[in-house]
């Protein structure tokens, strides 16, 4: 199958259209919304703290209800009034915290309960998954989808994933949690995120319904399958879009030649020489700075251009980006991508809301 993501224009008309509502929280750039969009949600309202994150929402997601407040002060009275809605009236919440802490690339527990750098910020953010169970529990939608990385479930953090686990539970719903790969839904990045789905127990009790998760795709797309319909720059080594230089610094440019294709470096642990013809690891959001040891070409010693990198995150090649190149690579870098958000949007209308909605 030929890889192919639909444009805004086509999005926009699709959006909307399978009559069911929804509310994201931790919206970043849109990433994960712009995937229940292509799945036909009508998204009413979002919430994102970064600035230069929202202006990039604001650019894609017009006539979408954007607030800026911080999440632990917004109340779910507020959400409902706002939209002229009763608790329980809404069918689906959606939230992607801030993981940093829990990431097995950073410090993990050091950072746990401490202020940290956070984008353009500066917040603790190892509580936030609180809060967003919090709003859980004071709107009652019928389903919810929570996504983080893997780290969650693995070592000292399991303990924060239990309390997280019991404080959704004790909101009154069936939760399950499963690790997903991008790469078998549709992405051509091999990036895997922990997803949390959970339905409201009276749901589960009248028509028999229980969190359903997408089933992996037959197929995997390549970077080159991503890239192919692509124009080349006239200079590869500047972004076409900002200007800037993006060939890879002396020092990790030199590894960089050291590597054979597929390779990662002893020296630099983030520093990896992609497979062509296979799909590429993680986007990280620090990506985006040349100096740093990051993913990078294939094939050419420099870090991908924009629109490479829109491709390779399945994002709309007419998806607006704001701000500076490293601030343009961090919102992809930080966004869960669009085809992965559908295939589980997806899963979620045709197995649980269509359910209990007949």
């Amino acid at each position: 199958m030929t890889y192919s993501v639909p444009s805004m224009a086509e999005i926009a008309k699709v959006k909307g259209s399978n009559g069911f509502t929804m509310v994201s929280t931790f919206s970043g750039c849109g990433g994960s919304c712009l995937g229940f969009e292509m799945a036909g949600f009508n998204l009413l309202w979002a919430n994102e703290f970064i600035a230069e994150a929202r202006n990039t929402y604001r650019a894609n997601h017009p006539g979408v209800i954007l607030t800026e407040d911080d999440i632990r002060q917004i109340t779910a009275e507020e959400i409902l009034k706002t939209l002229g809605l009763e608790k329980g009236e809404l069918d689906l919440f959606e939230g992607s915290p801030p993981c940093s802490s829990f990431s097995t690339a950073g410090v993990r527990e050091k950072a746990w309960g401490k202020v940290k750098k956070y984008s353009d910020s500066e917040q603790q953010a190892d509580d936030l998954f609180f809060e967003y169970s919090r709003l859980v529990e004071g709107l009652q939608p019928k389903v919810f989808i929570a996504e983080n990385v893997t780290g969650l479930v693995k070592g000292k953090a399991i303990g924060y994933f239990k309390l997280i686990l019991k404080e959704l539970k004790a909101a009154g719903y069936t939760v399950e949690a499963k690790i997903l790969d991008a790469s078998y839904l549709g992405v051509p990045q091999a990036r895997q995120r922990l997803i949390l789905i959970g339905v409201r127990n009276d749901l589960v009790e009248k028509f028999g319904v229980k969190p359903e998760f997408p089933k992996p795709f037959t197929y995997r797309y390549s970077y080159n399958d991503a890239v192919a319909t692509l124009d080349k720059p006239e200079d590869p080594f500047i972004d076409p879009e900002t200007g800037y230089s993006i060939a890879l610094g002396n020092a990790v440019g030199k590894e960089w030649e050291n590597l054979k294709e597929g390779g990662q470096s002893e020296k630099y642990f983030q520093l990896v020489k992609p497979y062509a013809y296979k799909p590429i690891g993680t986007i990280t959001a620090s990506g985006g700075n040349v100096g740093l040891a990051s993913i990078t070409h294939p094939y050419e010693k420099r870090k991908f251009n924009l629109k490479e990198l829109r491709r390779v995150s399945s994002f709309p090649d007419d998806f607006e980006l704001t701000g500076t190149f490293a601030q343009r690579w961090e919102r992809i870098g930080r966004s869960v991508p669009p085809l992965m958000a559908k295939a589980i949007a997806e899963t979620i209308r045709d197995s649980i809301l269509r359910k209990v909605t007949m």
